[in-house]
């Protein structure tokens, strides 16, 4: 009896376990195990778990739209506008008054241009005869013995006209020292010497050339 009752519990359990997921079968076929999932898992993880990903579909290539041409190059091509023609209107203004015409101004006279005149010519350097230079070898005037004696001294400027050559042309007393005798001694003496000639511009020239001689008792 108690054999009996052990087996009939065996009996029991696989028929309830074979009746479990029969009804399992069928419930998941029916629907009826989704809702009650759907009842204990919430919504955000049994979509997670049921749905699937979506691919990706990218966006139809659109066609470029045409560049419109700028206005500005149209405007550029267009000829430019005509300009304005002044017109003289012969009819006077209202206010103008009747009858009376207007001199015309008399305008300065234009100052005629004033010719510059010429700058003249710097006139041509002078040189001056001398009688000083070494190569001329020219002796001392000699003092009178008579005018040593007596005591008479002075200047004597003696005036030479000195040619090209460098010789004495022309000789006169242009001052005196007071004695005729120291006077005509100076006189003999300057016409004796050589000279440098005077010169114009470079070129030698004869020319008058004052001589200063001095007696000087010692």
């Amino acid at each position: 009896m108690r054999n009996i009752s052990i087996q009939q519990r065996h009996l029991l359990i696989a028929s309830f376990v074979v009746l479990f997921h029969a009804g399992a079968l069928w419930a998941l076929q029916s629907g009826l195990l989704r809702r009650a999932l759907e009842s204990v898992v919430p919504v955000e993880i049994l979509s997670e778990w049921v749905e699937l990903p979506r691919p990706k579909t990218e966006p139809p290539a659109t066609a470029p739209k045409p560049v419109q041409q700028p206005m500005l190059q149209k405007v550029a091509n267009l000829p430019p506008p005509p300009m304005p023609i002044a017109i003289a209107d012969p009819t006077p203004e209202p206010t103008a008054p009747v009858g009376v015409v207007t001199a015309p101004v008399a305008l300065p006279p234009i100052a005629t241009p004033v010719a510059a005149k010429p700058i003249p010519a710097a006139p041509p350097q002078v040189v001056l005869p001398s009688s000083d230079a070494d190569y001329l070898q020219n002796s001392k005037p000699i003092y009178p013995v008579n005018s040593k004696r007596l005591g008479e001294q002075g200047k004597v400027i003696v005036r030479v006209l000195i040619g090209v050559d460098g010789l004495a042309q022309k000789a006169e007393i242009r001052s005196s020292s007071g004695y005729d005798r120291l006077d005509q001694a100076a006189l003999t003496t300057v016409q004796s010497w050589r000279y440098v000639p005077g010169k114009r511009g470079g070129i030698a020239e004869a020319m008058w050339f004052n001589v200063p001689i001095s007696y000087v008792l010692e």
